[in-house]
């Protein structure tokens, strides 16, 4: 990951999280553009292949489910301070829906 960091810090972004699997770099400009490395996700099982941060996770969570897409893990609050879920994207790439408590 130090290579990443490296890349994404010549485009202007800072390192905010670090929980060692997981590292979160971010636009001290506009905080809500933020990129994740993981090199797995220890509390989920599967390593999503991209976020998206939403407004109203819950209400994502609702729409998704509603919507007969394949909730690939549930809804949940992080220890880190996110309430996330995984979810299938019709190109079979797993997204990591969350917003920050």
């Amino acid at each position: 990951m130090p290579e990443s960091r490296e890349f994404y810090g010549l485009l202007g972004f800072d390192e905010v999280m670090d929980l060692g699997w997981i590292v979160t770099l971010a636009s001290p400009s506009t905080p809500a553009a933020q990129v994740s490395f993981m090199t797995s996700d220890r509390t989920a099982p599967v390593t999503p292949d991209m976020s998206v941060e939403v407004d109203d996770v819950d209400a994502a969570y609702a729409v998704m489910r509603d919507s007969g897409a394949e909730i690939v893990h549930p809804l949940r609050d992080e220890e880190w301070g996110v309430r996330r879920f995984f979810v299938r994207d019709p190109n079979g790439r797993v997204i990591n829906v969350l917003s920050h408590r």
